[in-house]
């Protein structure tokens, strides 16, 4: 009887415990999962921000996901940079200004969105997108483009560059639960960008930067679009002056023979944005007033790659490559 008693109790005891493994496991499926075998413990949230543009202020409001997005419709080249390189699929962009290095995306396969500008609204509500991502070009269409689906601002500030870059991989890698990814990438970024300023901190030489459009020059300097060359990756600036504007401080021949760089990089507008390809712009800077700089004496000017200084800057594979750029001109 006492043998019976003990067996009893015994297996009285493992059906309680078979019981509560069985309540667990269905709690612990029930919080991280629905009925579809969806994740339902995502939640991400994007804070709002008023940022400064072309046409004056923009507020963009908060945004809140529960679910990681399927459907994505990007426009800003840069950020779709940073998604191709964390292996992100998207859905949706614009093909017409693509750089070479993303012409994958020119495929049939991707909607094209419309331009930078002017989103085809009638396309995106066909898709209708789980999240749009845009910048400073397509800011003016925020209101709209919130009616379709939740839309986040992931321009770069020139003014805080290396932040807000860092700010917008990670928001990527939280987004695509890419995470580790995105340290791992923005890491190796930060190792490249070690590597220039040390070069960089070794040279007396000044550098200057300036765009070529249609024979025109602009220059750029610290805080600017392209002032990465000065507070990123630490060249000395041959005018510390420079007015920063989006479009750059207007510049003369003459200004350029006056500031005298030592390095003289050239970001050629024309070559990208031409249909042909063709551009006046190194015949109009290599003249007689410019070839009395130190960095025309010297051999020192460059041509930094339009593509992703002109199209697609703010993407991990498109810094990654300027880094390389700078590094071509002190070595």
């Amino acid at each position: 009887m006492k043998n019976w008693k003990l067996i009893t109790l015994l297996m009285a005891m493992m059906l309680l415990v078979l019981a509560a493994c069985g309540s667990k496991d269905k709690e612990e499926e029930s919080t991280s999962t629905n009925g579809e075998g969806q994740q339902t413990g995502y939640s991400v949230t994007i804070p709002g921000s008023t940022v400064e543009g072309r046409d004056g202020n923009t507020t963009f409001k908060e945004v809140t996901l529960d679910k990681k997005p399927e459907k994505v419709v990007v426009f800003d080249n840069g950020f779709l940079d940073t998604l191709d390189a964390l292996g992100v699929e998207v859905t949706g962009v614009v093909q017409g200004s693509m750089p070479k290095y993303l012409s994958k995306f020119e495929d049939a396969k991707y909607v094209n969105a419309g331009t930078l500008f002017e989103p085809d609204y009638e396309k995106l509500s066909e898709i209708n997108p789980d999240i749009i991502f845009i910048s400073g070009r397509a800011a003016a269409a925020y209101d709209e483009l919130s009616k379709i689906a939740p839309t986040v601002y992931v321009g770069v500030d020139n003014k805080n560059f290396l932040q807000s870059f860092k700010t917008n991989v990670e928001l990527a890698g939280k987004i695509f639960d890419k995470e580790k990814e995105a340290a791992d990438a923005f890491a190796a970024y930060e190792a490249k960008v070690e590597e220039v300023k040390a070069v960089t901190a070794a040279s007396e030489e000044k550098a200057l930067v300036v765009l070529g459009s249609e024979g025109a020059l602009s220059a750029y300097g610290s805080g600017s679009r392209f002032g990465v060359v000065h507070d990123v990756f630490g060249a000395k600036a041959a005018d510390e002056n420079i007015e920063a504007s989006t479009h750059g401080m207007d510049a003369s021949f003459e200004y350029v023979l006056d500031v005298n760089p030592d390095i003289l990089f050239v970001v050629d507008r024309d070559a990208v944005v031409n249909e042909n390809g063709e551009s006046g712009t190194k015949d109009a800077i290599e003249n007689e007033i410019v070839g009395g700089t130190n960095a025309v004496k010297n051999g020192k000017v460059f041509y930094l790659n339009p593509e992703t200084w002109y199209l697609s800057g703010g993407g991990l594979q498109s810094e990654t490559s300027k880094a390389d750029d700078i590094l071509k001109g002190y070595k």
